[in-house]
């Protein structure tokens, strides 16, 4: 039995809509037909795919590897309809992109529809564990990440650095100050988005690396819940310094000595960093930094 690329298309669409019904609808097929390849996959390598309980299934630690390979797989089609189809100029095709927040990422992708208006654009917002995740784990095209990525997978480029700083309500004793030592944040209430945030992994690490502790008073899985905490008098919050949008009752304070950082990365696969879409999203980013 000679197994090709419509076995493999069955197998990743059942992996990854999870189920053989499902799959068949994408693919515009009959589910017979999805079943009879996947069978065919299955006895021709003398390997279990697809755990079964009646109409539920889950993937065999096999199947989960092969997933991930039929999922490069189906992104170079991908990028090579995409190719051919525009005949290298991106006329048609689509774009992920997966980003920490808004700030950075929509101007990039503005100055990169601006330069490829056929091109569809989706982004997806999560903290950077989710972020990076989403890349690697091919539901990204292209990441902004607010931290180094130590994946041997990945190629990152500098894009910016800011400086954190807290900010505390209108009835907190430091509203109004211009600054404050890292020191004297160690006891202090503090609001924090959940672990995996790169702003909290920055005051962490700076923290830490002063021998100082934090005394974490609530943590929020969103900015706006940060926000609204650390107004309602809750406790001290913790931001990039171009995050931080002006609230009456809301004042941002340097941390003396810019002693927390973060800096805005671009990130892609390595293997993936030479196509023309990814070359043309770096390009138009590269338009959009400052200074």
């Amino acid at each position: 039995m000679s197994i090709g690329f419509t076995h493999l298309r069955s197998f990743h669409a059942v992996a990854t809509t999870g189920g053989f019904t499902r799959a068949a609808q994408m693919l515009k097929i009959g589910q017979p037909t999805v079943t009879t390849q996947i069978k065919e996959l299955e006895s021709s390598y003398g390997v279990e795919l697809f755990l079964r309980q009646g109409r539920q299934i889950a993937l065999t630690e096999a199947g989960q590897a092969l997933t991930e390979l039929t999922g490069r797989i189906m992104q170079l089609r991908e990028e090579a309809h995409e190719l051919l189809s525009g005949h290298g100029k991106l006329q048609t095709g689509h774009l992920r992109v997966a980003a920490v927040g808004p700030f950075h990422a929509t101007a990039m992708i503005a100055a990169f529809r601006q330069r490829h208006p056929g091109i569809e654009i989706s982004i997806a917002f999560g903290n950077s564990e989710q972020t990076l995740a989403r890349l690697t784990g091919l539901e990204a095209d292209v990441a902004v990440l607010a931290h180094p990525v130590e994946d041997p997978r990945v190629l990152s480029h500098l894009y910016s650095t800011h400086e954190v700083v807290v900010f505390v309500n209108a009835d907190h004793p430091w509203f109004g100050r211009t600054s404050v030592p890292l020191e004297e944040l160690e006891g202090q209430p503090c609001v924090l988005r959940e672990r995996g945030s790169s702003t909290r992994l920055a005051f962490e690490r700076a923290m830490a690396g002063a021998g100082l502790s934090i005394r974490q008073e609530l943590e929020i899985g969103s900015r706006e819940g940060v926000w609204k905490a650390v107004e309602l008098g809750m406790g001290i919050g913790v931001v990039a310094d171009f995050e931080f949008v002006a609230h009456p009752r809301l004042c941002p304070i340097a941390i003396a000595g810019g002693a927390v950082r973060t800096e805005y990365r671009i990130a892609v696969l390595r293997d993936r960093a030479a196509t023309p879409k990814l070359r043309a999203f770096l390009e138009a980013a590269e338009t959009t930094r400052a200074g």
